[in-house]
């Protein structure tokens, strides 16, 4: 696998820099190179991996403004071997008004940024904010695919209709190579009629493009980040910890039957403890 992978929707609270922080630390686990790009001005994902973005004297703004290069403020996280980040915080909004007001192909200002470093990495991840923006932009044009994490419920279906809309005209002006690497089903509770209804409406509409690996409710899972932590360190055996684990296996697994130029081999089970059915932690 070497691709660059944006984690977005619109919709904000469906556990997209959850999902973000721990894909990221799950690829590590499995001794892959891993960088993870936070483009949200609220650093969520920065505080997520442990450090204090507070501190931060150089980030994602200062790459995208040209101020600084992406060597230049990627962090090696030392608590998750073989992670790095690239961290922001509440500078990213100006430097986002800049982009808006001064700057020529701004929407593409972290593509370049990006690569001069991705031949070091073979996981890509950026977090991006809850909106459809000119920083969201900037992660579309630059990314390969579309990692988007939904909740079961009716109003994140309409917020999906509209990202997908966005990916297909990011497509046909500006980045031909963008396509949806899949819907995560994340915050699932299979005791609720209504999430397993929207549940099946999605895999009748984007079929394989839906992960089988889903991400349940989990306690362990929102307390990481106030630990400053992935929950692989914070509980390995979590439900939530393994989810994250069986999803990153499952894209493992989907890059190599690409690899292997779509060859007449039935897919492995997948490794997924957190599917349908499954009653999560509460």
């Amino acid at each position: 696998m070497k691709r660059i992978i944006a984690v977005a929707n619109q919709k904000g609270g469906v556990g997209k820099t959850t999902t973000a922080v721990n894909l990221a630390a799950s690829f590590a686990a499995t001794r892959r190179r891993v960088l993870l790009v936070d483009i949200d001005p609220q650093g969520n994902a920065t505080m997520g991996c442990g450090v204090e973005k507070s501190q931060i004297t150089r980030g994602t703004g200062d790459v995208l403004l040209g101020e600084a290069m992406a060597s230049e403020v990627i962090i090696p996280l030392e608590s998750t071997p073989g992670l790095s980040l690239m961290p922001s915080n509440q500078d990213l909004t100006a430097a986002e008004v800049r982009l808006l007001t001064t700057m020529a192909g701004r929407e593409l200002k972290l593509r370049k940024a990006l690569e001069s470093v991705q031949d070091q990495y073979e996981v890509i991840l950026i977090d991006c904010p809850p909106a459809l923006n000119m920083l969201t932009l900037n992660a579309l044009v630059a990314a390969q695919s579309v990692l988007i994490p939904m909740q079961c419920e009716y109003y994140a279906l309409e917020g999906l209709s509209a990202l997908v809309n966005t990916i297909d005209q990011i497509k046909a002006a500006v980045n031909p190579h963008l396509e949806v690497e899949g819907i995560l089903r994340t915050m699932f509770d299979p005791r609720n009629n209504l999430a397993n209804e929207v549940s099946s409406q999605l895999i009748a509409v984007f079929g394989d493009k839906v992960f089988r690996t889903i991400v349940p409710r989990n306690v362990r899972l929102a307390e990481a980040p106030s630990f400053g932590k992935p929950v692989l360190q914070h509980d390995k055996d979590s439900r939530g910890a393994l989810a994250y684990l069986a999803l990153a296996g499952e894209m493992l697994r989907k890059d190599d039957d690409t690899a292997a130029n779509d060859a007449d081999v039935s897919p492995p089970p997948a490794e997924a403890p957190a599917v349908e059915g499954e009653r999560p932690l509460s």
